[in-house]
């Protein structure tokens, strides 16, 4: 496995969480703690996915007659319609 070194900035709050979880052993230094942290977030997130994924699959998976009503398509979708917006004249 390959280190990559790279210069961060935190917070107070997030420097002394860091810290502490050096301070309580959990790891060996700071290095340790955000790379074992970003890890834990990682995993957390997949976690999160593999839920969603299975809950969708699940709903999918019911008779049309069992479906509830979400409302106008166009409701449904303007938030994800608003943030594709904002991406697109970020970049």
């Amino acid at each position: 496995m390959s280190v990559q070194k790279q210069s961060v900035s935190f917070t107070d709050t997030a420097y002394a969480f860091a810290r502490e979880l050096v301070e309580a052993g959990e790891y060996p230094n700071m290095s340790a703690a955000v790379s074992g942290e970003l890890a834990k977030a990682k995993a957390e997130r997949e976690h999160e996915r593999v839920l969603l994924e299975a809950e969708l699959e699940r709903r999918l998976s019911l008779p049309l007659d069992q479906w509830e009503p979400v409302g106008n398509a166009t409701d449904v979708t303007a938030g994800a319609r608003a943030h594709l917006a904002a991406k697109t004249r970020k970049t």
